[in-house]
């Protein structure tokens, strides 16, 4: 599923990212789970997905080369499904969160 990539997403308000040698712990207060991002591209990109109007943006954003997308996007579907990320919507005139992953 690659849909995700042109959806615009972003960091849950709930989740603290520490950076690390490695790449990030990604820390969610509400469910207490803890998640490592192994890569540094990885973390910039989760980052930046707040300043993108899609995935697919965030990603070249971050240098990710196209043929690299899928494997970034069943990343974030992990991390949606942790929602760690989550899904961003309009609703009237304002963007809101959607808490669904």
């Amino acid at each position: 599923m690659t849909e995700m990539l042109d959806e615009p997403w972003t960091l849950s308000p709930a989740v603290a990212l520490r950076p690390e040698p490695f790449g990030a712990l990604a820390y969610h207060f509400g469910n207490r789970k803890l998640t490592f991002l192994k890569r540094p591209e990885l973390v910039e990109v989760v980052r930046g997905l707040a300043e993108h109007p899609d995935v697919r943006c965030a990603l070249a954003a971050a240098g990710i080369p196209e043929r690299h997308h899928p494997a970034y996007a069943a990343a974030l579907r992990g991390l949606a499904t942790a929602d760690m990320i989550r899904r961003r919507t309009m609703e009237n005139g304002e963007e809101q969160h959607d808490p669904r992953p």
